[in-house]
């Protein structure tokens, strides 16, 4: 990076920082202003926190490379959400303010029983925790390629400023800094989709760009097609998606603890509903950044491993040779790719419509040349490393900004992606921190302790969190694609935490022992089925919720009618 792009970046982020703090500076002195912000937020904060909470690093990594290589199809995993948050205003927001809570499982405590609370509180730690971790990981990423730093150290240093930040902050501090990193967030990624389109070749308009998308598969926004193996469909959206959003934002603290500092139940459900009507075009907008670069390399040649260090690696072993030939290759197929791509375009606006479809064929058949090369250097990878991950898609979007933005531009995108790390990183511990302090520590452990030890409790809990999730950071290159990792986790979760709050908000005959080994069945009923079939994650959520629910009803109506029948004494 230039002078120019560290200036923008340490500017940048110091300005959000300090602005944060400078905003919760009398908050952080007691645990009702730590833990909750001393409910004082108005709903345009809460609505972009809540957007820059589930927005994190890995959105503006791992989504333009999803859309690189699958198209805008993801989209479809968002369709269920602005209902969610209708519900969520609805049913969630009132009960939790008219029993003034902190964390969302103190309901369950005074619906069921202790155990079934903590149950709830216990599964939330294990999924956000580890995902904590793989939020970490991803900007880690930037420096590590864009810096040339060892990872390790990387995802060690990224962890403890966000843990210094986090804990000095607070929630308020967490919410008014999130405002101003959504704003650039969004700015970024709309100045980055104009740069890439002055990029494209002059006779490349925007409408020819979304042409030649269109006719390599990439523009595929909605698929009615139902199909319980396939990730994302309008079906697996509206259903999967409905009920995965509303876990996230019913029942994940992460969430709850964004629209609590609200000053009013109109303000936290006005934030919700901005998230709802905004929360989809934002991700179209990523994933159409992503799909404008995979455009842009039609007409220049784009790496054949975007993981340029492992390039260098295996360059290094006894199949550089082999790795070399491919690459060779590779440069003729993508001479060829531009000018079947120049033809297509031609053809099209020539209106020849068996031209058109010509052109069309051979553009698809030398991708598909070129797709091959891909599949067959990172073979040659795994042969040459054994046990890398060869899979790069998280690295497409980080390439394209170093090789082709701009100076400035490029530090602007860099801060773009670390002020998505800070903000959702720092909702996640803050969240953690809380509810080990509220649902363990001053319900279990200590419930006679003082104001100022459930302050100094909820600082060190989240310091401890976010070593955690430092830990688990380190095996994160073992996972896929990190949008889609962080996605599958909350799946095999949120399904039975939903069932747990919808029992308990619409079947009031249904008890705590009920619930309780319903939601346990239920756990491990979807951890079998992950591990044993090809299901498609997004159904985990109704599954898993499904299964509370019946599970729950049969098992009261089992003991209400054994104790009718038992015989009395």
């Amino acid at each position: 990076m230039t002078l120019l792009d560290w200036l923008v970046v340490l500017g940048t982020t110091a300005f959000i920082v300090g602005w944060g703090l400078w905003k919760s500076r009398n908050e952080s002195s007691t645990a009702e202003g730590y833990l909750r912000g001393g409910h004082e937020l108005r709903w345009p904060t809460i609505g972009l926190s809540v957007m820059a909470t589930q927005a994190s690093a890995i959105t503006f990594l791992s989504v333009p490379g999803q859309a690189y290589e699958d198209g805008l199809r993801f989209v479809q995993f968002y369709f269920g959400l602005p209902l969610a948050m209708v519900i969520v205003s609805a049913v969630f927001v009132p009960i939790y303010y008219r029993l003034n809570v902190y964390t969302a499982y103190e309901y369950l405590e005074s619906r069921f029983d202790l155990k079934t609370r903590l149950l709830g509180a216990s599964l939330f730690l294990v999924q956000r925790g580890l995902a904590a971790g793989i939020t970490i990981y991803a900007p880690s990423i930037i420096l590590s390629a864009i810096l040339g730093w060892p990872l390790e150290p990387t995802i060690v240093g990224m962890g403890a400023l966000v843990i210094l930040y986090t804990v000095t902050g607070g929630s308020k501090a967490v919410s008014q800094t999130q405002k101003q990193q959504m704003v650039v967030m969004l700015g970024g990624m709309a100045v980055a989709a104009i740069v890439i389109v002055w990029r494209l070749p002059e006779h490349v308009s925007f409408g020819r760009a979304v042409d030649l998308a269109g006719a390599l598969g990439r523009m595929n926004a909605v698929s009615f097609d139902f199909d319980f193996q396939d990730r994302y469909n309008f079906w697996s959206g509206i259903t999967g998606g409905l009920f995965l959003s509303l876990s996230y934002f019913g029942t994940d603290q992460s969430q709850v603890g964004r629209y609590l500092t609200g000053r009013s139940i109109s303000e936290s459900r006005l934030g919700l509903l901005f998230n709802g009507v905004l929360k989809i075009p934002m991700q179209f907008l990523i994933l159409f950044v992503g799909l404008l670069v995979f455009v842009f390399y039609q007409f220049t040649a784009p790496p054949l491993l975007f993981n340029q260090p492992l390039r260098a690696r295996v360059q290094a072993t006894a199949q550089a040779d082999e790795f070399a030939r491919i690459e060779e290759q590779w440069v003729k197929v993508q001479a060829d790719k531009r000018a079947e791509a120049d033809r297509y375009l031609a053809a099209h606006e020539s209106g020849d419509s068996a031209a058109e479809t010509s052109a069309r064929e051979r553009l698809v058949a030398v991708s598909g040349v070129a797709d091959k090369l891909r599949t067959e250097a990172k073979a040659v990878v795994a042969r040459a490393l054994p046990g890398v991950e060869t899979k790069d898609s998280d690295y497409i979007f980080i390439s394209f900004v170093k090789d082709w933005m701009p100076s400035g531009l490029v530090g602007l995108l860099i801060t773009v992606i670390l002020a998505a790390a800070m903000s959702s990183i720092a909702s996640e511990l803050t969240a953690l921190g809380a509810t080990t302090t509220v649902d363990f520590y001053r319900r279990v452990v200590r419930r006679d302790a003082s104001d100022r030890q459930v302050l100094i409790a909820s600082k060190l809990f989240t310091v401890f969190w976010g070593l955690v999730a430092v830990a688990f950071a380190s095996f994160a290159s073992l996972l896929d694609n990190l949008i889609q990792a962080v996605n599958i986790l909350g799946s095999l979760f949120y399904g039975t935490v939903l069932g747990i709050f919808l029992v308990a908000f619409f079947f009031k005959a249904v008890r705590g022992n009920a619930v309780f080994l319903a939601a346990l069945i239920s756990q491990g009923t979807v951890l079998a089925l992950f591990a044993f079939t090809g299901i498609s994650y997004l159904w985990f959520n109704v599954i898993g919720c499904v299964l509370v629910v019946v599970v729950g009803l049969a098992i009261q109506a089992v003991t209400f009618q054994s104790a009718r029948t038992s015989p009395s004494v």
